[in-house]
């Protein structure tokens, strides 16, 4: 015993085997960063190739785990190779002078695998990282995780608020009170990860632990999913309420007359009565009849969206000389009308404002719509059958256009205009972007109609969503995918509407839907069956629809269109109209106008 420990006494005292004995100890601790996690494992990881210290408790497993999963495995392995040393070291203490030169070059073989596995565990951590960057924004974590976990928390808690078990609990429901107060100060109004405080975490580990105990507490599953259950059909009921008042809401913005339209319209009125009979007359009248000028139809109650329909086209016309607009309202717009087209003429162009009630040969003996649109029966059928909000209700019955023969002078077109041969009919919610004289030369083939046709891939817009087809009538004649088309910009041959009857055509078919057996309500289905066969398809361009309800119109087929036509609830003239779509409308209203100004309308 005595020679053993002299020989390694004679064997420390050796200056190269010092030298070796340090290498071999305290070098891996030097060359590699990974070794010191030996010493503090149960503290702190490590991130390869990152010299920053990161407690547990402030890793967002969330963004990091994966890495650090990874981590640990090389930490694992590296004490592996630092255990097998040592054995070799101490196997080789014990082996004698025999076995130095080979022990020594053992310590050196390993050292070299140990420093290989540095390197490779350091290229390892590389390459993770790497990957990290270099994800696409679309892979990173969300930046609400946070937040959306505070909100289930909190959730969570009145759900334990509201369970029996738990409330018995008084100890546990102060603790739980205290806590969602907590999390609800942290949480605030903040939006993102980026804007909870500090401390956030550290109430979102003590929420946890609470809602733990809630767990141990509260054991019946069946009661607690049994609750979740009657939360989430409470809580859609209660969504689709507010739907229902939203649509109803909506609806009624959009057929209510704003403030400033309103202002208008009486401002108008009573300068125009306030002026002598011969200042009330308009220039190039003439003009009216004349079969190889430009003639357009437009029937419409709003001073304000005709001004816009008739600026638009004049702006953008060739020549505006050859352009006549024939105005048609009603008795209560009327004088509106005119004065506004007194006060601002439409340059070169004709115009011409005709009050519907002049119209003597409209009447219910003529026009069978006519006579059913002031039946009480039917005023029952739009206004009274339902109560707004009620069950069963339809919010389109309660829309005063299905009531007004205003909305079915289209179909009369010949009677209005005995002299003319052809005639373009414009909606008031559209925007005249081109000049549109071509549409007088296109050809329709014998049809009555032009239009742009609807449907294309959609099937919205076929004949089964506008009529009846299990009426064997509507089955027995028309084809229930048959594209639709649109109104609001239509080219009408009337020379051929005469020689086909059209009129007599839309009569017969207002008599057979007399109990609405056929369609239900508006003039676009009747529309469909009226010029059934008799449609000209006119180039997309010409008309594009959509914004006054589909925001996702594009850009370039608004600026390629001749004419935009706002169709739908929200017109551009309110408030509540589709913002990136005003534009195209408000460019065509001068709003430094004197009566403009004097509403309020900007």
């Amino acid at each position: 015993m005595m020679n053993r420990i002299t020989r390694i006494t004679i064997r420390i005292r050796n200056p190269l085997l010092l030298l070796l004995l340090f290498l071999t100890i305290v070098a891996p601790f030097v060359l590699n960063p990974l070794a010191i996690s030996l010493f503090f494992a149960d503290t702190y990881e490590f991130i390869p190739n990152n010299s920053t210290v990161i407690p547990k408790d402030n890793l967002n497993e969330s963004v990091d785990g994966e890495l650090l999963r990874k981590d640990r495995e090389l930490t694992e392995e590296t004490k592996g190779v630092f255990l097998i040393k040592e054995v070799t070291r101490g196997e080789r203490q014990e082996a004698g002078d025999k076995e130095n030169v080979k022990s020594r070059s053992n310590d050196r073989a390993m050292l070299a695998v140990e420093v290989e596995t540095k390197q490779e565990a350091q290229k390892v951590g590389k390459r993770e990282l790497t990957k990290t960057k270099s994800k696409k924004p679309d892979e990173h974590p969300l930046a609400d995780t946070r937040v959306r976990y505070l909100k289930d928390q909190l959730i969570g808690g009145r759900l334990f608020l509201s369970l029996l078990a738990t409330r018995s609990n008084s100890h546990f429901i102060k603790e739980l009170r205290g806590r969602m107060k907590d999390v609800q100060k942290a949480l605030g109004d903040a939006t993102n990860d980026a804007d909870l405080p500090k401390n956030a975490y550290n109430k979102l580990k003590a929420m946890d632990q609470t809602l733990a105990k809630g767990k141990q507490i509260h054991d019946d599953c069946t009661a607690i999913v049994r609750k979740l259950r009657a939360m989430i059909y409470s809580t859609e009921e209660q969504l689709r309420v507010y739907q229902k008042q939203a649509l109803f809401l909506t609806h009624l913005t959009a057929k209510t007359v704003p403030k400033g339209l309103h202002c208008l319209t009486l401002r108008l009125s009573t300068e125009y009565y306030s002026i002598n009979s011969s200042a009330q007359q308009f220039p190039n009248q003439e003009n009216l009849d004349d079969p190889n000028l430009f003639h357009y139809a437009l029937f419409s109650d709003n001073v304000l969206a005709t001004a816009v329909v008739v600026n638009s086209t004049v702006t953008n016309a060739n020549d505006p000389s050859k352009h006549v607009f024939h105005i048609v309202t009603d008795k209560l717009n009327y004088a509106a009308m005119r004065m506004w087209f007194l006060v601002n003429p439409p340059g070169k162009a004709t115009i011409q404002v005709q009050n519907i009630d002049e119209f003597t040969w409209l009447n219910a003996s003529y026009s069978p719509v006519l006579k059913r649109l002031a039946s009480q029966k039917m005023i029952d059928y739009y206004y009274k059958t339902h109560k707004a909000g009620e069950p069963g209700s339809n919010l389109k019955f309660q829309n005063p256009k299905y009531l007004s023969i205003m909305n079915h002078l289209r179909f009369y077109l010949p009677e209005i205009f005995p002299k003319l041969s052809k005639v373009v009919f414009l909606d008031d919610d559209i925007v005249v972007q081109k000049d549109l004289s071509g549409l007088w030369s296109i050809d329709l083939k014998g049809k009555v109609n032009g239009a742009v046709e609807t449907c294309g891939g959609n099937l919205f817009h076929r004949f089964d969503r506008y009529l009846n087809f299990l009426n064997p009538i509507i089955a027995k004649n028309f084809d229930p995918h048959a594209c639709g088309w649109a109104y609001g910009m239509n080219v009408f041959d009337l020379e051929e509407w005469k020689k086909q009857n059209i009129t007599q055509v839309y009569h017969s078919w207002q008599n057979l839907n007399n109990e609405r057996q056929l369609w239900k309500l508006g003039t676009l289905p009747p529309g469909l069956i009226t010029f059934w066969k008799r449609v000209y398809t006119l180039e997309k361009s010409w008309h594009v629809l959509g914004l006054g309800y589909n925001p996702s119109v594009s850009q370039k087929e608004i600026e390629r269109a001749a004419v935009i036509h706002y169709n739908g609830n929200l017109k551009p003239w309110l408030e509540m109209g589709i913002p990136k779509f005003r534009g195209y409308w408000s460019r065509y209203v001068d709003y430094d106008q004197s009566y403009m100004r004097d509403c309020n309308m900007s």
